[in-house]
């Protein structure tokens, strides 16, 4: 019974250490392994609050000045899992992968858009396989209907980047995918005007 025992532990080791690695990319206290680049503020616009802070273990984007927050790491292949939800009124922002060197704004990379109008499109300032630039290349979603939840709402989202292949599903349902002319890059998110919140970000490998 010893033996047995000591078998099926072992056993258990062996296709715990096969299974998918996990790296928590926000810890829920404070914005370390991130940095962050903001314009300057809009005409008239006032700014009561940091553009990125920590709220209640979510990261808060407060929207106003533009701008984003990244990774200070680039990631090769990876599934980036997180949820987000919008503090208020729906409004514009979008999630950044395979962000390339040189911080500005806007930065180049591939952009899952929220915005209502245009949900789920691909925005992406490096070429995007049978997309014409326009003059970035915009690729509209897979998904015949806006999976989001009603604002206030915590949306789960999963983005696949393996090589140049990148995908993206919101509540379980593919929204877009598309092949791309970039194999690694940061990972971010924007700030355009809406208050939004991210919780749960980490990767899988």
């Amino acid at each position: 019974m010893k033996k047995i025992f000591l078998f099926a532990a072992l056993a258990a080791l062996v296709l715990a250490s096969c299974g998918p690695k996990k790296e928590v990319l926000f810890n829920g206290e404070n914005l370390d392994g991130w940095t962050s680049l903001t314009r300057d503020p809009e005409p008239g616009v006032e700014l009561n609050e940091p553009t990125f802070s920590v709220r209640d273990g979510a990261l808060r984007v407060s929207g106003q000045p533009f701008g984003y927050i990244r990774t200070e790491k680039m990631y090769g292949d990876y599934t980036l899992h997180f949820e987000w939800r919008w503090d208020g009124q729906r409004a514009d922002s979008g999630f950044f992968n395979r962000l390339q060197e040189g911080d500005k704004v806007w930065p180049t990379g591939i952009q899952l858009q929220v915005r209502e109008r245009d949900f789920g499109f691909f925005f992406s300032g490096v070429p995007l396989e049978g997309v014409e630039p326009n003059p970035n290349w915009r690729k509209p979603p897979v998904a015949e209907q806006d999976p989001e939840l009603p604002d206030g709402q915590w949306n789960e989202t999963v983005i696949v980047c393996q090589g140049g292949k990148i995908s993206a599903t919101v509540n379980g349902v593919l929204v877009n995918e598309a092949v791309a002319d970039a194999t690694e890059g940061y990972i971010g998110f924007q700030s355009e005007g809406g208050a939004i919140e991210f919780r749960n970000i980490y990767l899988t490998f």
